[in-house]
């Protein structure tokens, strides 16, 4: 009787822990499914893998009180492959439950399953679970493998780690500065040529640090024609904002805004600039906004106001939110940093300067530089404050 020779893989090229990374990707990919209604749970993804290497189920955490990723991966399992699952391997980016809430626990189901192997990302930071789902599976003969991409997968869940074990929210402070490090114009400061150049590009666009003069490298406005210099207008009666997002990176701040529960600025951005800080731009749900201040006073309607960063801290809590964003102004973004009271820093940069503004706070020396996107001329820098979940290599604007 002749054998017929079996078909070579893509895993017949690869080590084991490339193959088990492969996976890990893909149930990456599934749990970033659960972005918008996974939450306060975390978002988490499964792949079962048969043992010839083809996919039988996969899923993810779908939206709160539903079904786990576990529970929709098995259920996604065809009744022919069923008998495959004892030489299955299953995939999962966070450690399987093992305590009853709103579901029952996945490593019971794991282990009723029996399924050969069971690889995890990372542990489970909540206080049930801790270890303890990892264990269960063991104790009932199963083989568990942890850590495969843990990085990434502590990454996605960044957010959920915070609330778990800061036992506050995961807090980003974003701003915008100029290249001198300028996040507004101040009151009387000179209105300069340009400033509006990246909304309206027919108009010059200044780079010089002088005031006064600026040096006009476009010919496009008639007051600039030849490229010489200009001199700077009238003192404004009042200030002025400064706009330094471009079109392409307001809509990422909306972005932004969609993938986060609360949003935060000072009474005195509220009273000067009348921020919406909404998605607009977007698709999704408003973020909670919420303004310090220590009155209600003049302020619209649709802000909830908080006389101190504790109190406001303890409703975020209540409330189960689990991030939220510090927009300004400059004070009000210092005042977290002195306190400690951050994860991520979110810096847009633009190539110009202006001679006179509000200084920018100064990143703090533990942050650590995670990525650089370059968007329309403007550079948007991501700082962490955890070392462990910092990359040397580029990533997609997604995250």
């Amino acid at each position: 009787m002749i054998r017929q020779r079996q078909q070579p893989t893509a895993h017949d090229s690869l080590s084991s822990r490339a193959i088990d990374e492969l996976y890990m990707r893909r149930c990456l990919q599934l749990a970033y499914n659960g972005l918008h209604n996974a939450k306060p749970n975390p978002m988490v993804g499964a792949v079962i893998v048969a043992a010839d290497g083809r996919i039988i189920g996969e899923g993810y955490h779908v939206r709160c009180g539903q079904a786990h990723a576990e529970v929709n991966a098995f259920a996604s399992v065809r009744p022919a492959d069923e008998p495959l699952l004892r030489g299955a391997t299953l995939y999962v980016s966070l450690e399987p439950c093992s305590h009853w809430g709103k579901t029952p626990p996945c490593a019971d189901l794991i282990v009723s399953k029996k399924v050969r192997r069971v690889v995890c990302g990372c542990v489970d930071p909540f206080a049930q679970v801790q270890g303890r789902g990892i264990q269960r599976i063991r104790e009932a003969g199963i083989e568990v493998t942890v850590g495969v991409l843990e990085r990434e997968c502590l990454e996605l869940n960044r957010k959920f780690i915070a609330v778990n074990t800061a036992k506050r929210p995961y807090i980003i402070l974003k701003w915008a500065e100029t290249k001198n490090h300028k996040m507004n114009r101040q009151t009387g400061e000179a209105s300069l040529p340009g400033l509006s150049a990246i909304a309206a590009p027919d108009r010059c666009v200044t780079r010089h640090e002088d005031a006064a003069t600026a040096v006009c490298p476009s010919p496009l406005s008639a007051a600039c024609q030849g490229g010489g210099e200009v001199t700077a207008p009238a003192l404004l009666p009042r200030r002025e904002p400064l706009p330094i997002s471009t079109p392409f990176t307001k809509m990422l701040v909306h972005k932004l805004r969609a993938e986060n529960d609360a949003i935060l600025v000072g009474h005195e951005t509220v009273n000067t600039d009348h921020p919406q800080l909404n998605i607009r731009e977007w698709s999704g749900r408003d973020p909670e906004r919420i303004v310090l201040a220590h009155s209600t006073e003049g302020m619209p309607a649709w802000f909830k106001c908080f006389s101190d960063i504790d109190t406001m801290l303890s409703y975020l809590r209540m409330r189960r939110h689990q991030s939220l964003i510090v927009e300004g102004g400059a004070i009000t973004l210092q005042g977290f940093i002195d306190r400690g009271l951050w994860d991520e820093i979110r810096v847009e940069t633009a190539p110009f300067v202006v001679a006179h503004g509000v200084e920018a706070p100064h990143i703090p020396a533990e942050a650590c530089l995670d990525r650089q996107w370059y968007f329309d001329g403007n550079i948007i820098c991501r700082y962490l404050r955890d070392k462990s979940l910092t990359f040397s290599s580029p990533c997609d604007c997604c995250r």
